[in-house]
């Protein structure tokens, strides 16, 4: 084991050395200093677990030096070794921080035990602040993996609401590649665009919380079937909210069908009060929705989605969001499948 590592700080000469002699033969590596400015450059060039220190002494005195030697290293254990006999000064020192108070002069046992006491003690806190580290270390590896699990869960149940309907395999693919390309054309930041992406992928995710009957319905809905299909945004909070920390990307996904005239869901939000991911996922829904087939019509065409969204900017969309759609390069390779590229 490493020898630990004392520097005794005292202008007095036979104390240095009566020290140094006791504490090596103790096992302690020591190093002496004569000054209290010796003794700050000491700990800066060096690592003690355990400072002597004296109070009167020239140049810088033990009361000027204490605070200085916590501060460079709060876990250095400090015992003020001196002939002052005041209670007052004594009280501040341990006020300061200082482990324990030494009379001059001294039982030579009396040191020896306040120092293999101080570094015990000393040895517990950093043996505690390491288990503390660990720990804590530990509990956030785990709940990393924790959250990966149920993600990963997640995106398997995504994939799994999207390959049950054949009429929304790869929607949300398409929808996140949409997204991407708006939000660079839009010179977002690198960790907003990130946002977006998660939001995009599982923007759908409340979907499982509805009605198969609904979802799949030939021929227009309902009222209350509107208002059943209309709460998914509101399910894939609560799905979500337990799983991803991030409360922009829980907002993105939850305010995805607002409208830019404030007549959308859930909150009717309306403008900048709907976050810009919201607004660049509603345009990149409708479109891919648009120009795929779904049970109640047919596909439309590039150029009817893209008419339809720009006969709905300012309504429905985001004029802005719906312009840098616009410089989106789409390669279609099937008519009811586009794919971007950007």
């Amino acid at each position: 084991m490493e020898k630990q590592k004392i520097l005794i700080v005292d202008d007095e000469e036979g104390i240095r050395n009566l020290l140094v002699e006791v504490l090596g033969k103790g096992g302690y590596e020591c190093k002496t200093a004569t000054n209290g400015e010796e003794a700050i450059n000491e700990i800066k060039k060096d690592s003690f677990a355990l400072v002597l220190l004296d109070i009167l002494m020239p140049i810088k005195n033990g009361i000027d030096v204490l605070p200085q030697v916590l501060a460079h290293d709060k876990e250095t254990a400090v015992i003020i070794v001196t002939g002052v006999a005041e209670t007052k000064i004594a009280f501040d020192t341990l006020k300061l921080g200082a482990y324990d108070y030494i009379m001059k002069p001294f039982d030579i046992d009396e040191v020896m035990v306040s120092v293999e006491k101080a570094l015990e003690k000393r040895n517990l806190i950093i043996q505690n602040r390491e288990y503390q580290e660990n720990l804590e270390k530990k509990v956030i590896e785990q709940t990393e993996e924790t959250r990966q699990v149920y993600m990963s869960a997640i995106m398997s149940l995504a994939k799994a609401l999207e390959a049950r309907d054949k009429y929304t395999d790869g929607h949300s693919k398409r929808v996140t590649d949409y997204s991407l390309a708006i939000s660079k054309n839009l010179s977002l930041l690198e960790k907003d665009i990130e946002k977006i992406r998660l939001a995009a992928l599982l923007h759908d995710i409340g979907k499982i919380g509805v009605k198969e009957e609904i979802l799949h319905k030939n021929g227009s809905l309902t009222n209350e079937e509107y208002r059943h299909i209309s709460e998914h945004p509101n399910i894939a909070v609560e799905i979500l909210k337990m799983i991803i920390k991030d409360e922009e990307i829980i907002k993105i996904i939850k305010h995805h069908h607002e409208r830019f005239d404030g007549k959308g869901v859930p909150d009717g939000l309306k403008g900048g009060e709907i976050p810009i991911g919201s607004r660049i996922i509603a345009v990149s829904d409708s479109y891919d929705a648009m120009t795929s087939t779904r049970p109640y019509r047919d596909f439309l065409s590039h150029e009817k989605a893209i008419a339809e969204l720009k006969c709905c900017a300012g309504t429905q969309f985001d004029p802005k969001i719906v312009d840098s759609f616009m410089g989106i390069k789409i390669f279609r390779n099937n008519p009811a499948r586009s794919t971007v590229y950007f």
